[in-house]
C-alpha cells in the first residue's frame, strides 16, 4: 500500500497527516529578508523568539500565530505559494508532486533521521529574533545560501 503523501492531495489530508508532513528541519522558523530590488529571498541564521534551536521546534506551537504576529501557518493552498519554503520541505514536495527523502522520518521512521543527515537547523542558528532591534541587526547573520 501506498503511503498517504503519494496518494492524497494536499487538500485531502486529516489534521495529523498533514502535522506528520513537517520534517522539524526548523527552517521555516529561521527569519528571511526579501530583497526589494529583486525580491531575492536571504537566509539568516537568527531564529523566531519561540524555536528551540536544540530540539528544532516551537515552545508554543498551538499559540504561534497568536504571539508571532508574522508567523506564517502552512496551509495546502499557500504552501504552493511561498516561494521561501526550503527545497528539501515536505510540504513542498507533496505540492509539487515529488517524493519525500530518505531522511523525513515518515519515511525513516525516526525523528533524528533529518538532524543526522544535517537537513535541520541544529547547530546553526546563530541569533534570536527577540534580541534584534532593527532590520539592519540581520544584516550579519545573513547566509551565502538556503540552510
Amino acid at each position: 500500500m501506498e503511503p498517504f503523501w503519494k496518494t492524497k492531495p494536499l487538500e485531502a489530508m486529516s489534521a495529523a497527516e498533514w502535522e506528520s508532513l513537517c520534517d522539524g528541519c526548523g527552517k521555516c522558523c529561521l527569519a528571511k529578508l526579501e530583497d526589494e530590488d529583486s525580491g531575492e529571498i536571504l537566509w539568516t541564521s537568527v531564529a523566531c523568539r519561540l524555536f528551540d534551536a536544540a530540539s528544532c521546534r516551537c515552545t508554543d506551537y498551538a499559540r504561534r500565530l497568536e504571539r508571532v504576529p508574522d508567523c506564517v501557518r502552512l496551509t495546502p493552498d499557500n504552501v504552493r505559494r511561498l516561494a521561501w519554503l526550503p527545497a528539501t520541505c515536505a510540504y513542498r514536495l507533496v505540492a509539487e508532486g515529488k517524493d519525500l527523502a530518505w531522511w523525513h522520518p515518515l519515511v525513516s521512521g525516526r525523528r533524528e533521521s533529518v538532524h543526522e543527515a544535517g537537513i535541520s537547523v541544529r547547530g546553526r542558528v546563530e541569533a534570536m529574533e527577540d534580541r534584534l532591534d532593527t532590520p539592519e541587526d540581520y544584516l550579519p547573520y545573513v547566509l551565502e545560501e538556503e540552510p
